[in-house]
């Protein structure tokens, strides 16, 4: 009877091929077997080896390649046969990665299983716009919320925004006007500052700017696609990256002007 391969529930990062951490490179690239989320960005699956078999579980909404059972039981299925199976997820594997289900059904069926941290999308994407998720003088606290219907009818989100706060959302594109209005109806300013990270990390990537009650609106006029996280705090306010934009268009416009005498 074959040896009990290992699983690793690797996280792959916001996209950025470089910002994957030394461990999760070596894994990937001397992988047999990869069971990889939609998100991954295609340099990083790049990165294995020709005689590596990839699989792809990606979800999308309201339609998955596999269901989350059966992407469980395909990793213990190959890890029984003696498999190391390398999960390669976007982002960490314990942020909305459902690296927690997987590893629970690995131990239950007495697979070994370990995790191999990646940045957060939060992280990734908000590092880039140069935009602090805390600040000493705007945010102490931050939180993870999932932006799906669910999540907004069960939860109260009331505190979550506002003073000294920041709140971050994951998948919160399709509901981003049902978010503004909850936040809202909870207490949350209509002008407190928003950001939209889309794309984080990659080359198409963007950071957008607007007010909590034009959040919706913006998104729309915007066509932002997922992935795309939403910010919400004074933190947005202090976005270096906005900075950095408006500072190169002042010296492009001065350089058009000495063009121009």
């Amino acid at each position: 009877m074959a040896e009990t391969g290992t699983v690793y529930l690797v996280g792959a990062g916001p996209g950025d091929p470089d910002l994957l951490t030394i461990k999760a490179a070596r894994l990937i690239a001397s992988a047999r077997l990869i069971v990889h989320d939609g998100l991954v960005d295609k340099a990083i699956l790049d990165m294995a080896s020709p005689q590596a078999r990839l699989i792809s579980v990606a979800k999308q909404r309201a339609r998955h390649t596999l269901p989350q059972d059966q992407i469980n039981q395909l990793l213990v299925n190959e890890a029984l046969k003696g498999h190391d199976v390398v999960r390669l997820k976007g982002g960490d594997p314990f942020i909305f990665g459902r690296g927690g289900e997987e590893a629970e059904d690995c131990k239950a069926a007495g697979v070994p299983v370990e995790a191999v941290p990646g940045i957060s999308a939060a992280n990734g994407a908000a590092a880039e716009a140069l935009l602090p998720l805390t600040h000493r003088e705007a945010a102490s606290a931050v939180t993870f919320v999932a932006g799906q219907c669910k999540g907004l009818t069960d939860q109260n989100w009331a505190g979550l925004a506002g003073q000294d706060r920041t709140l971050v959302i994951y998948m919160g594109v399709a509901t981003s006007e049902m978010i503004s209005e909850k936040l809202i109806a909870d207490g949350v300013s209509p002008d407190m500052p928003v950001a939209v990270l889309e794309k984080g990390t990659r080359e198409d990537s963007r950071a957008l700017r607007t007010v909590l009650a034009d959040l919706g609106g913006m998104i729309v006029r915007e066509n932002v696609k997922s992935p795309a996280l939403i910010v919400i705090g004074e933190v947005v306010k202090r976005c270096g990256a906005e900075d950095k934009f408006a500072q190169f268009k002042a010296l492009a416009q001065q350089y058009e002007m000495e063009e121009s005498t």
